[in-house]
């Protein structure tokens, strides 16, 4: 069955300069599994391949059940270069949310 992650997980966003980091946690214990098959590093840069330039490298935390995305030339030149209007790429974890996954 597909799904949207928002449907499994939440998500924060944080910056430095021009990196974009994302946090992807399960709303319950048992989805991490399926977040670390399914959410890769790859997905993800194709999923925001519109915004995210560089490269993106996925980082596993399973004491905490979560993973955490660094996104590398993510924000347009840098929070305090840009003009884009969300310099700090906080509605980026709404955008990693649509991501389709599942079966």
């Amino acid at each position: 069955m597909k799904r949207k992650l928002y449907d499994i997980a939440h998500s924060r966003a944080g910056d430095k300069g021009n990196t974009l980091t994302l946090s992807l946690i399960p709303f319950e214990e048992k989805d991490y599994e399926l977040l670390c098959r399914e959410a890769t590093a790859d997905r993800v840069k194709a999923h925001l391949s519109e915004i995210v330039q560089g490269e993106v490298v996925r980082y596993e935390l399973p004491n905490i059940s979560a993973l955490l995305f660094v996104c590398q030339q993510a924000l347009a030149g840098g929070v305090t270069t840009s003009l884009v209007m969300d310099t700090h790429g906080k509605t980026l974890s709404y955008a990693l949310l649509e991501l389709e996954v599942g079966r």
